[in-house]
């Protein structure tokens, strides 16, 4: 489409600057976290959403055409982005007297963190190698939708990931680092088993009832415009595929982040480049189950993942206290199957009740989910699950506040 270039070019040239922005906030972030702060580097993002809104409901009414639009909406992102990176600089006065920009290529420390990065950078292409795998697996022995069929799955399964996962390890990160440049190895082993239990206790969940209520959670997020309920059983098969591994994809990250506190980035990196291998072979082993072998290959090389992590950061720092996280791991399962169990009697009547329109689809899965907590919650302290224990805690320091 010819015609299109002029357009393509033009907003190019608007977005570029989004690329360094974002490796200014990335530092700007990283430099807040290695000080214990966490709320405003999360809040970058919502502001970046308001603004991008603001400027779509202020903009598009004083611009026809789509092309113009189309510009609105670029000038958008890129002014998101920039509140985005000046948001926290403010909360960086103060951090050990005076932080000053250096730029000096000879500095030893620019040396390190580029040597650094290079198994980091490495490791995060084979992510993407790997789903460009999974996608030409699928299309060549399944089906030429698998690939999207996956892709709509791994979004959903991405959610609690996101939220919970990346959250812990990013919290604990810069405590691995101080223990690690310490030489407190037993800080370290310590609080990298305290993620592992936490992203256990918040994940195992997660992955049971996502998996329980695949059908459902895939119906009312993708079920509307060229998204017929046809293409449902497919993707939420791939979805309950996909959280046998939700935790252990978890696990691994908050490992990775034990070694990189470790400076020691190639171990993950090897690793990850085995599981593209091992991914690979078991999509192909797996493509007569179907669409949901591959998520089902992702799930299995999750969990040989964290075992490789786990066999390698025991080689480094010697015997991990894992056997209380392993008792606290099986009630939180329990837990979670009785979670899982209270999510599907809930919801199945009410579904066969008030039927599958949008509305109908909220009345039976909302309160599913809401009891499904419930019913966690209360078996985690039936148990007398430690992370329950917790979180107990902190509700009565907050009522006495």
């Amino acid at each position: 489409y010819p015609h299109y270039h002029p357009l393509l070019v033009g907003l190019s040239q608007l977005l570029f600057p989004i690329v360094a922005l974002l490796g200014v906030s990335g530092l700007v972030v990283g430099i807040l976290n290695t000080y214990d702060e966490f709320s405003i580097p999360a809040l970058t993002p919502v502001a970046w959403n308001l603004v991008i809104i603001a400027g779509l409901v202020f903009g598009l009414p004083h611009v026809d055409g789509t092309d113009h639009e189309l510009y609105v909406y670029a000038g958008s992102i890129l002014a998101g982005t920039i509140v985005q990176v000046l948001l926290p600089v403010p909360w960086l006065r103060g951090k050990d007297g005076r932080l000053q920009m250096v730029i000096d290529w000879r500095d030893p420390a620019v040396k390190q963190v580029f040597k650094l990065m290079l198994p980091v950078t490495l490791g995060l292409g084979l992510i993407n190698i790997n789903a460009l795998i999974d996608g030409v697996i699928g299309s060549w022995l399944i089906s030429p939708n698998a690939p999207a069929s996956i892709n709509a799955a791994f979004r959903i399964y991405m959610l609690p990931q996101g939220m919970f996962s990346v959250a812990v390890a990013t919290v604990l990160f810069p405590s691995l680092a101080r223990f690690a440049s310490r030489g407190d190895f037993k800080g370290l082993r310590d609080t990298t088993v305290l993620g592992l239990r936490q992203i256990a206790f918040l994940l195992v969940p997660a992955s049971i009832i996502s998996a329980v209520l695949a059908e459902p959670l895939t119906r009312i997020i993708y079920e509307r415009g060229a998204f017929t309920p046809d293409q449902t059983p497919v993707v939420a098969s791939c979805l309950a595929a996909f959280s046998a591994g939700l935790t252990f994809n978890g696990t691994m990250l908050m490992l990775n982040r034990a070694f990189f506190s470790l400076q020691e980035n190639w171990v993950p990196t090897a690793i990850a480049l085995a599981n593209l291998f091992m991914n690979a072979i078991l999509d192909v082993a797996f493509s007569p189950l179907g669409t949901w072998g591959i998520p089902l290959a992702t799930a299995l090389v999750n969990v040989a993942g964290t075992a490789a992590l786990l066999v390698f950061l025991r080689r480094r720092l010697g015997r991990l206290e894992l056997t209380d996280a392993i008792d606290s791991f099986g009630r939180v399962f329990v837990c979670s199957v009785v979670a899982g169990a209270v999510a599907f009697v809930i919801w199945k009547p009410l579904d066969e009740l008030v039927g599958r329109s949008f509305g109908g689809q909220l009345v039976s899965l909302v309160p599913a989910l809401a009891l499904a907590v419930v019913a966690y919650l209360a078996a985690g302290r039936a148990l007398k699950v430690r992370e329950m224990q917790a979180l107990l805690s902190l509700r009565s320091r907050l009522r006495r506040g």
